[in-house]
């Protein structure tokens, strides 16, 4: 078959992958740090400061990935995580960055919903590369 009837051959784009991010910190400063570093990214973030509000945000927003404290006021992260199973109709990461390590905690946060779970403080390399995938 001559160059000029085959198929061209698909180009790899080298463009970092960029999110839709919901991030949920009841600390303000660690939240707004965290969007902060995933804004330089490229990432289009947006912060919620309890349970609640994170819910609200994410039926709005309909992010890609939601990176979520566990201990929250409102809804703590495990049942801010069951509910966005329950509403999504789509695939959206579900991210852990909370204090609790043990295992006993990771496995409640997988039995929860999460998809990957880190206790803080994350490297923010780290977030930036899971993202990327």
């Amino acid at each position: 078959m001559s160059a000029l009837n085959s198929a061209p051959a698909p180009l790899e784009s080298s463009a970092p992958r960029l999110q839709r991010v919901l991030g949920a910190d009841d600390n303000r400063d660690a939240g707004e740090t965290m969007a902060m570093l995933l804004r330089l990214d490229g990432h289009e973030v947006h912060v919620a400061t309890d349970g609640l509000e994170a819910v609200d945000m994410f039926v709005s927003l309909q992010p890609d990935v939601v990176i979520l404290d566990i201990g929250m006021p409102g809804l703590s992260g495990h049942e801010v995580a069951r509910r966005i199973r329950e509403k999504s109709e789509r695939a959206v990461t579900l991210i852990a960055v909370t204090g609790w390590g043990q295992k006993a905690d990771k496995d409640r946060a997988a039995a929860a919903g999460f998809d990957h779970h880190f206790t803080k403080p994350v490297e923010p390399d780290v977030l930036s590369a899971l993202l990327q995938k």
